[in-house]
């Protein structure tokens, strides 16, 4: 089945690359029995993915359910997941089958994998490894037939180095590892999502579509939808029950979305830097000012490297290597240098700058150096420390590019 088809079939819409590579891999693994996990922010529809990989597998006429491993609680999940004999705990009149048990044949999800408990993991390891496990209060070892995909909104590496997460079972899990892209990276696709949502509450709710002008479509695509696909879907429910007006400007779609005035910077800087007379562009020449003040430094030392090496002081080093490193950040400097450096932040009033003066300002990462340095000295009345202080230099590093621009 091409991947167009499997879109139509499981009411998938897009075409971003990532989307296709994702559907493509699922359909890859289908046929086999391995383990697969998916990962990505939550909202962005990990749970069709599973459901295109049973249904396109050999296990498609046999059982499939979907766990939500973090809406059950702790003192619970061994049971739901491998059952219990009656009387193994408080509360426990009956045996009970577990999911793995009732699945058997077919294909369980495991969602938000990564808040089981350690002590369940244990458990899940060894399905995966023998395909055995033992129901709660019991030492009779089940066999089961079932695959496991498994799916996480969060970094499971992360979790492991927090010591929430085994690594074995990681491994595991991650035999065929599906990555689903967030909706910011799926830009040409939030138009044709609002649509289909649009088109779908209307007829749910017997009134016309809402419509957007061509202002709030660009809004809508800029930005960055931190809920993705789930955030999207709710905020055009919202304005398609309370807008009476079908037409939906800019303004109006502003409204709904949470932030949306809110500049979107590559770095943060704390309260106080941001309240010393910076402006957002400033700061953002201040972020390569030190990039560039870093691979500078970095540069100058492997240089003395270099040349100790050379003459014999340090011999233990191999030079190929440092020589490659030394070119590769002579490389990025020059990128930096060379580099056209354009704002992040969403324009929303008319007394924002416009793309051409961003560009003629953008030239010259030396003369924005220049006008930081002059602007720091001014502020503290030539006192190079504590304008090195504010700049986020050594005053040494000041005192050299002072004379290097020969600022008065």
């Amino acid at each position: 089945m091409e991947v167009q088809a499997i879109k139509l079939r499981f009411g998938i819409i897009g075409n971003a690359p990532g989307l296709n590579r994702a559907i493509d891999i699922a359909k890859q693994v289908a046929p086999t029995d391995l383990t697969v996990l998916i990962t990505g922010e939550s909202g962005t529809g990990k749970e069709v993915f599973p459901q295109i990989i049973h249904q396109l597998s050999a296990r498609k006429h046999g059982p499939y359910i979907a766990v939500n491993c973090g809406a059950i609680p702790e003192g619970t999940i061994d049971s739901e997941l491998f059952g219990h004999e009656k009387g193994s705990f408080t509360g426990a009149h009956e045996a009970r089958k577990g999911y793995f048990e009732v699945v058997n044949g077919g294909t369980i999800f495991l969602d938000e994998v990564a808040e089981l408990p350690l002590s369940t993991q244990v458990r899940l390891l060894r399905v995966l490894e023998s395909g055995e496990f033992m129901k709660v209060g019991s030492s009779k070892v089940i066999k089961t037939d079932v695959r496991i995909i498994a799916a996480s909104n969060v970094l499971i590496p992360d979790a492991i180095d927090k010591g929430k997460f085994r690594q074995d079972l990681y491994y595991r899990l991650n035999t065929v590892p599906i990555i689903i892209p967030p909706l910011r990276n799926r830009r040409d696709d939030i138009f044709l999502l609002f649509r289909k949502f649009a088109s779908d509450f209307a007829e749910k709710y017997r009134m016309p579509p809402i419509l957007l002008d061509d202002n709030a479509i660009e809004l809508l695509t800029d930005y960055r939808w931190d809920g993705n696909i789930r955030q999207l879907k709710n905020i055009t429910e919202q304005i398609s029950i309370i807008e009476e007006n079908r037409q939906i400007a800019r303004e109006t779609l502003l409204k709904y979305l949470p932030q949306a005035n809110v500049p979107k910077l590559p770095i943060l800087y704390n309260k106080e830097e941001i309240g010393k007379d910076m402006s957002e562009r400033d700061i953002l020449y201040k972020v390569l000012f030190d990039m560039r003040k870093d691979i500078n430094e970095l540069k100058d030392s492997v240089n003395e490297i270099l040349e100790n090496e050379e003459t014999g002081k340090i011999r233990e080093r191999k030079p190929q290597l440092i020589k490659k490193m030394y070119h590769d950040i002579s490389d990025i400097k020059n990128i930096i240098d060379n580099a056209e450096i354009q704002s992040e932040y969403e324009a929303v009033t008319e007394d924002n700058f416009q793309d051409t003066e961003v560009l003629e300002e953008s030239l010259s990462i030396q003369k924005k150096e220049m006008d930081l340095i002059q602007k720091a000295l001014d502020r503290h009345s030539g006192k190079r420390k504590l304008a090195a202080h504010d700049l986020g230099i050594s005053e040494r590093t000041l005192y050299r590019k002072i004379k290097e621009y020969n600022i008065d």
